[in-house]
């Protein structure tokens, strides 16, 4: 089994002791998000064939790696570094940081250890497509020989998504748009060019459709991947979350709307108060990451 950490909430950068607590007991609780009922997902060395981190930041869980690396469990980071304004990303470490942070990760760990994403590509009056090639191309030079691929998407419009972009662009005076395929072409056409210039593949996380010649589909939770990192196979077939996805069956473990990086546009957070007062409430011993009756007046 492979066990996702989590794509629904930052769980290295927030819940890092609550993750190694866990690992000790061998065993984590996690609410259904669509309304059935919590399960019991074991973490013991036996039933774990790998972990898949998601994160912005990485510093807090440096310890936690090496928890994970101590007992022989072999884990990808997934490290998101898009270096959007403070408009769109509230709250996230300056994108040299998270370089720095990849860097020592993949020489501490190994580089196939370490998947770059600049995730999702928004477009914006702040952040043209221009500009994403600008940022695009510095931060691939920057990370050029520490890691070996980099995922991209671009933002799915969900309610919610609408919803927080609306406000966000009234509150800060930009505009924003739904990316359109004439201009998503040429964008990934170009993104693909400078991520291979600089010893990258660029693959495209769940949206098939987009797919250019040059563009890999991405597998972020990748068996291949792991497998290369633990130097053993790992077998696990393709079940993805969402059937645009290529990714391997996992297990994930982390919770909605408990990230308080107030990212606007993302799809895990729909109040990012929510967010803020579920991570303030959260109990660091608790079987479960947000316990199935931590509710605010603001959940939605």
């Amino acid at each position: 089994m492979i066990v996702s950490a989590s794509y629904r909430t930052d769980i290295p950068a927030f819940y890092a002791g609550w993750f190694v607590a866990r690992l000790d007991a061998g065993y984590v609780r996690v609410i259904n998000p669509y309304g059935g009922r919590p399960s019991r997902v074991p973490l013991t060395r036996e039933t774990v064939d790998g972990f898949v981190f998601w994160t912005r930041n990485l510093a807090p869980f440096e310890d936690a790696l090496k928890v994970v690396a101590a007992r022989g469990y072999p884990f990808v980071v997934q490290f998101t570094i898009t270096g959007y304004p403070r408009a769109l990303d509230a709250a996230t470490i300056a994108p040299d940081v998270a370089v720095k942070q990849i860097r020592a990760a993949a020489d501490t760990h190994g580089p196939a250890s370490v998947v770059w994403r600049y995730d999702p590509i928004v477009l914006t009056s702040l952040t043209d497509a221009d500009s994403h090639r600008q940022h695009f191309e510095a931060l691939a030079r920057a990370l050029s020989g520490a890691v070996d691929e980099v995922v991209v998407s671009f933002v799915e419009v969900y309610r919610k998504t609408a919803r927080n972009l609306a406000t966000a662009a009234r509150a800060y005076g930009f505009t924003w748009r739904a990316a359109e395929p004439d201009e998503t072409a040429p964008l990934l056409d170009d993104l693909a060019a400078i991520a291979a210039a600089n010893g990258l593949t660029l693959s495209l996380c769940g949206q098939p459709a987009r797919l250019r010649d040059g563009v890999a589909e991405a597998r972020c939770i990748d068996a291949g991947r792991l497998s290369r990192v633990a130097g053993r196979p790992i077998a696990a077939e393709r079940k993805p979350h969402r059937s645009t996805c290529a990714c391997a069956r996992s297990r994930d473990i982390g919770a909605y709307d408990s990230c308080p990086h107030g990212c606007v546009y993302c799809y895990a957070v729909a109040s990012r108060l929510t967010a803020k007062r579920r991570f303030a409430g959260h109990d660091p011993k608790g079987e479960f990451l947000i316990p199935p009756t931590a509710k605010t007046a603001e959940d939605p």
